[in-house]
């Protein structure tokens, strides 16, 4: 056809990814909740008169999944952000402070692995203040020693080199 742009699109062309980081959120969520629901399917549901332990985790990980598989469809029909480049500083730097308190609750105690994970999850930004981040490390630290071991009576060890 001459001058006229009626193209037909092509027979591919039908489902076409508008929004790729709508996309790569919404697979996350269906795969968390699918982990979620792995991790309790030991659990017992129960009945809705007697809800079991297993019955809110189920609930909460079809719900999110949902969300997942709506955020998905939202990706095919409005346009949306590119993923753009992912960096690795925040994700690594926070991923290690989850294990350094880990590795070090039960040698050091609380009072010690708590401002310890939270410095070095600090790093994960280049905007950190650094008389601040200590500060704050140190109170949060002396909330959950509040928290866990007074209030809550859990058998968290405070200082466990002593």
């Amino acid at each position: 056809m001459v001058g006229g742009s009626s193209e037909k699109p092509s027979a591919g062309a039908g489902l076409r990814v508008r929004g790729p980081l709508e996309l790569a959120a919404g697979v996350f969520l269906v795969v968390v909740a699918l982990i979620a629901l792995w991790a309790g399917s030991d659990l017992p549901l129960g009945t809705m008169r007697s809800m079991g332990a297993g019955m809110l985790p189920r609930s909460l990980a079809v719900l999110v999944a949902f969300a997942g598989v709506a955020v998905i469809v939202t990706a095919f029909v409005t346009d949306g952000a590119d993923l753009g480049k992912w960096p690795l500083r925040g994700p690594l730097f926070i991923l290690g402070a989850v294990l350094i308190f880990a590795l070090t609750i039960r040698t050091l105690g609380l009072a010690f692995a708590g401002p310890l994970a939270m410095i070095f999850g600090s790093f994960a930004s280049d905007e950190v203040r650094w008389k601040e981040t200590i500060i704050f490390s140190v109170c949060l630290t002396g909330a959950c020693i509040l928290l866990f071991k007074v209030l809550l009576g859990l058998p968290i060890p405070v200082i466990a080199f002593i």
